[in-house]
């Protein structure tokens, strides 16, 4: 009988739990040997929650750090503090973590102060851009130099990985842990009239736009293409998301206000979100798991950012970079809208990020770390 192995999986946000869900229900399988303890940090309290609902998983343990009006340095403090008590009293074999976020190298930071292994899901994404996105591309950087296993979700991201220099044998391509997530809710039913959306026969355009680089002017940019092509194609529903931070709602709120075939909304719970995009004909957003989403649906995503560290959806053809710029938005938008030609090429591609299986490839590489089956799985290789 072998020993019970411990795996911590520490996340924060949103983004993190819908990623870290479908990693819980897999190593739950492995009962008797495998133990999964979710440690949450509540970066983000109220839609965290969501997430966490949608997929039954009750954390071991809340850390509850979120404060109004938090400071990324507030954070990092309070997670590392809240962290050490509860790596101490656990001593996880493996702590988990995931993406970029705060919460994301702070886990990991804490875990190599208690000499405990860290595997990193979702490791390798890069921009090169010190500050875009801030400040997720340092906090995937620092957490590369802690991670002890690595799991790209994709061959470019391995590649990032082992230019700089991380060992080949500890890169385990596994496709992204989002689509399995993902495909596991769009399979369920679910009636848009249930969050206020009839779209009438109308095709839906839904906008969606967050990001700290975005704040300001970018934002004003964006919502002024929005406004603009609302008005041009009255025949279409222009669906947006409000995320909760006061200068996004206020700057799209001041421009978008009031205009008959956009409709605001607060922040949706994750299994509705994935149906709105289900029933969307076009996607604009500045989102990272959008960007994973929506071609495994077949939906042409414009992408409200100057460069993305999710660059094999760009290659691909499934989305493309627009930035922030009023006139590239229009212009692109109405490609889609009006030429069927364009929207095809877009929406046939075979989605990059992974096939839904990306969980189970990281436990079975979990069990060959922890030496419960001998043989390496050939499909962790990195294929160069």
């Amino acid at each position: 009988m072998f020993p019970q192995k411990r795996i911590m999986l520490i996340f924060g946000t949103r983004p993190e739990a819908i990623k870290m869900a479908p990693l819980v229900s897999e190593i739950k399988k492995y009962k008797e040997i495998l133990e999964p303890l979710v440690v949450v940090t509540a970066q983000h309290r109220e839609m965290l929650d969501q997430v966490l609902k949608v997929f039954n998983i009750a954390p071991d343990y809340d850390l509850d750090i979120m404060e109004p009006n938090q400071s990324l340095t507030s954070i990092v403090v309070n997670a590392m503090e809240s962290l050490e008590s509860v790596l101490v009293k656990e001593v996880p074999d493996m702590v988990l973590v995931q993406g970029d976020t705060s919460t994301t190298f702070v886990g990991a930071l804490s875990s190599f102060y208690q000499r405990i292994p860290v595997g990193h899901i979702e490791a390798g994404l890069r921009t090169q851009e010190k500050f875009r996105p801030f400040p997720e591309e340092i906090n995937r950087r620092l957490t590369t130099v802690i991670t002890d296993l690595h799991f790209p979700p994709t061959p470019e991201a391995a590649s990032n990985l082992l230019r700089e220099n991380v060992a080949k044998s500890s890169v385990f391509i596994s496709g992204n842990t989002v689509i399995d997530a993902f495909l596991s809710i769009a399979k369920r039913e679910f009636d848009l009239n249930k969050i206020g959306i009839d779209a009438k026969g109308r095709r839906i355009v839904l906008v969606t736009a967050h990001r700290r680089e975005n704040f300001g002017a970018p934002m004003k940019n964006i919502c002024e293409a929005v406004k603009a092509l609302a008005k041009k194609y009255d025949d279409a529903l222009f669906v947006i998301p409000m995320h909760k931070n006061p200068s996004v709602r206020s700057t799209i709120s001041e421009t978008l206000g009031n205009i008959k075939n956009i409709m605001l909304m607060d922040p949706l719970n994750y299994e509705p979100f994935v149906h709105l995009m289900k029933s969307s004909y076009i996607i604009l957003s500045d989102s990272g798991g959008v960007q994973e989403e929506a071609p495994s649906l077949g939906k042409p995503v414009l992408v409200l950012r100057e460069v993305t560290e999710r660059p094999e959806a760009v290659t691909a053809g499934a989305v493309k970079l627009v930035g922030h710029n009023k006139e590239k938005i229009i212009e692109e938008a109405e490609k889609l809208l009006c030429d069927p030609e364009e929207y095809e090429k877009m929406s046939r591609i075979i989605n990059p990020y992974g096939d839904g299986k990306a969980s189970e490839r990281i436990v079975k590489m979990l069990l060959h770390y922890f030496g419960f089956v001998d043989k390496k799985p050939d499909e962790f290789c990195v294929k160069m």
